[in-house]
Formats: C-alpha cells, sequence, structure tokens
C-alpha cells in the first residue's frame, strides 16, 4: 500500500466532531524543527477544539511558555539523566493514565520508543508516531543513538500510524522495514505572519551583527553538528571568499557536543576569520533570516522536510541547498539545489546565486500555497481519525 500524501482538498467535513484527547510526547521544546512543528500542531489542535496535552521528557524550551499562555497544559517529567529510566517511565505512565488520550503522538526516535513500549498499558489509545529525518547516518554519534535507532526499527508494527513530515523520511523509514500500510506523508507547516520579510528588522540584526548594507551576508540556520555540513560550507565558503571582499558568511545555532569547536577550527584553519560570524542559536530566528542576503543549507544526511528552507524562502530567500531528504521538492524551482558533501559544486551554486538572487517573492509565494500551517494541523487530525476508525 502507498504512502497518502495528505492535503487540505482531501479532508472530509466535520472533521473535528468530536473532539479528541491527544497526548504529544517529546524529549524537550528546545530549538529544533521537529520541536516547533509539534508546538504548531499542538496549538492548531487546541484551536479546533481538542484536548492537547504536551508531555515532554526535559523542562527545557522556547515553546514551553508559550503554549502554557496559550492554555496548553505541558507536563515535564523532569527526567534526571539518561538512565533515569524507571522512575522516569512510572511518571510518564501515571501522566498519561491520568489523562486518558485517545492518540499519543511521538516525535523523533526516542520518543517513538517509549510510546511503542508504553501501548500495553495505554487499552485504547492509538499510538501514532512522528518520523522526522531521512538517511541518518548514525556512526557519526554515539552508540545510544544507533541502539535506540535499532529497537525503534525492532517496534514500527506496534504504531497504529506513522506519520512522516517528507516523502524522503517515508522512503528511508519503508526501507528499514517499517510497514508501508501504517506510514503517511504530512508535510510540516509554516508560519508565514512569524516568517516574512521585514525591513525593520533587517536593519536592527545587521547592525547587532556588525554588517553594513554593502555586506553581503551569506546566512544558515542549524545546529553545529555533522549533519548540517558546516564543514562543507566553509569550504565552499572559502572558494569564493576571495572574489567577494564583502561576503560574510553568518552561521546561527546552537553547538551539539562535541562538535562546535572542530568545525570553528576547521573555519580558521581555511583562513576565514573574521570573515564567519558565529551567531550562536537565536530566539528570533525570524529576524534573522531578514539580516541575511542569501541563504545556504549545506546538509549532508538526515533531513526530512527542513524547515529552515521553508522559512527562509517564506522570508523572501531563494535558497541554495544540498539534495538531502526533501529540498529539491521545497525549492522547486526557486533556488538551487546542489549534491550533498560537494565543497565546489556548493561555491559555484553560491556563485550563481550571487550573480542572480532570484525572485524572493515567488518563493514565499510558493510555501504560502503549500505549506500552511492549517493543511499541516487537518492532514495530522486526518491521520488520527484514519489510525482510530481501523
Amino acid at each position: 500500500m502507498d504512502a497518502t500524501i495528505v492535503n487540505s482538498g482531501a479532508l472530509a467535513q466535520g472533521l473535528d466532531s468530536p473532539p479528541l484527547r491527544i497526548a504529544l510526547l517529546a524529549r524537550s521544546l528546545d530549538y529544533g524543527g521537529a520541536e516547533t512543528q509539534m508546538a504548531l500542531l499542538a496549538q492548531g489542535l487546541a484551536r479546533r477544539g481538542h484536548a492537547v496535552e504536551v508531555v515532554l521528557f526535559y523542562p527545557e524550551g522556547e515553546w514551553v511558555g508559550r503554549l502554557r499562555g496559550a492554555g496548553i497544559a505541558v507536563r515535564s517529567l523532569d527526567k534526571a539523566g539518561r538512565w533515569d529510566l524507571i522512575g522516569f517511565g512510572r511518571r510518564l505512565i501515571r501522566t498519561l493514565r491520568a489523562f486518558r488520550p485517545h492518540i499519543l503522538n511521538s516525535f523523533l526516535t526516542p520518543p517513538n520508543v517509549l510510546a511503542a513500549l508504553l501501548k500495553p498499558f495505554l487499552p485504547g489509545t492509538c499510538i501514532v508516531w512522528g518520523i522526522r529525518a531521512s538517511n541518518m547516518d548514525l556512526g557519526r554519534y554515539d552508540w545510544t543513538r544507533a541502539a535506540t535507532a535499532a529497537i525503534e526499527r525492532r517496534l514500527a508494527a506496534c504504531a497504529n500510524a506513522i506519520v512522516c513530515n517528507a516523502q524522503a523520511g517515508r522512503d528511508y523509514a519503508l526501507g528499514l522495514g517499517f510497514p508501508a500500510g501504517r506510514m503517511s506523508v504530512v508535510p510540516n507547516g509554516i508560519d508565514t505572519e512569524r516568517f516574512r520579510p521585514d525591513a525593520e528588522a533587517r536593519r536592527r540584526l545587521r547592525s547587532e551583527f556588525g554588517l553594513t548594507e554593502d555586506d553581503i551576508a551569506i546566512g544558515t540556520v542549524g545546529r553545529i553538528e555533522p549533519m548540517k555540513g558546516y564543514d562543507t560550507l566553509l569550504e565552499a565558503f572559502a572558494r569564493i571568499a576571495p572574489a567577494h571582499p564583502r561576503a560574510r558568511l553568518v552561521c546561527v545555532g546552537p553547538d551539539l557536543a562535541p562538535f562546535g569547536d572542530a568545525i570553528r577550527a576547521r573555519g580558521a584553519a581555511l583562513g576565514l576569520g573574521r570573515r564567519v560570524i558565529w551567531a550562536g542559536p537565536r530566539r528570533d530566528v525570524e529576524a534573522v533570516y531578514n539580516a541575511f542576503d542569501r541563504f545556504v543549507l549545506a546538509s549532508r544526511y538526515g533531513e526530512g522536510f527542513s524547515n529552515v528552507v521553508a522559512e527562509a524562502m517564506a522570508s523572501g530567500h531563494c535558497p541554495v541547498a544540498t539534495d538531502v531528504g526533501d529540498s529539491a521538492v521545497l525549492v522547486r524551482g526557486h533556488g538551487i539545489v546542489v549534491p550533498a558533501e560537494d565543497p565546489a559544486a556548493l561555491a559555484d551554486a553560491l556563485e550563481r546565486s550571487l550573480a542572480q538572487p532570484g525572485d524572493g517573492a515567488a518563493a514565499r509565494a510558493a510555501i504560502l500555497a503549500r505549506y500552511s500551517i492549517e493543511t499541516m494541523v487537518e492532514g495530522t487530525l486526518a491521520e488520527y481519525r484514519r489510525a482510530l476508525a481501523a
């Protein structure tokens, strides 16, 4: 059975009747695309009258206050660390049994594993997994990631439904043996009111970053870790930097230990020095896109639906992106897509983008037309209903 690709035109009327109790399970609500999508989903479900409870391993996250401010319950289980398993598991079971969800929707591998293991303790609850990545190179991380992914593969049949945010993610999971008949694709939704062209934000952020209007800011957003391809990006930028003395590379995102120091050292070894601005994590990423003159994402693997590519397009950029996950589908005529891990190809694409920036208004219009929050929420609800009816 092929995956169901949901769009708003296919949804039946009366989707929200009767209301559901929906628990959303994640590690935290900190910096990341999956976390953002879960928060947007929680808000959208609550707007439709569903009872939503967000359950987190850890309390931190930029979205916690926003969700609570919107009247959505956020329960932190205050996990004490990686090996806090028994006490944490008991707290999780108590929390979910008290809520009695119709749907337990988990996001990313560790929560997916836990949701499957909890199924015997939650009679009447449908387990819905969220798959947010593709073609992960687990050998670049510690052993626990590979072990958890192996357990996830073995437990995939326990999920009543598996919702992928990209066709690439669905294909990857299918290749790992996930059950095709339970898989669907619901693309992410983008907050186009938040991510939009903003001249005042551009002036403010460029001043903060020390950029003049004559400087050319080539920007990227993402964690500093192997998946995001910062080494490829630095090498590509080093190739074009001599011909563009006013160009600066602006890197926005947190370190994923222990990779940040090595990446910054690579930039120094390439002689880039002050040509690279390491801006760290930002809560105002919507303003950050406006500070950029060009946007680039050099990911080498692992992407599903790249939020940052879509957010940059909504902000008026025609991005340069590597062909990882569904980025080529996202860009589709509104930017340049190149092979991953190819500094020469990436440098050539940056040169072409600098010479001809493209139609940013058309890029934004493409996101408005294809990737609304409402379509994402409606598509996810359709999968919940399908799982409950099976």
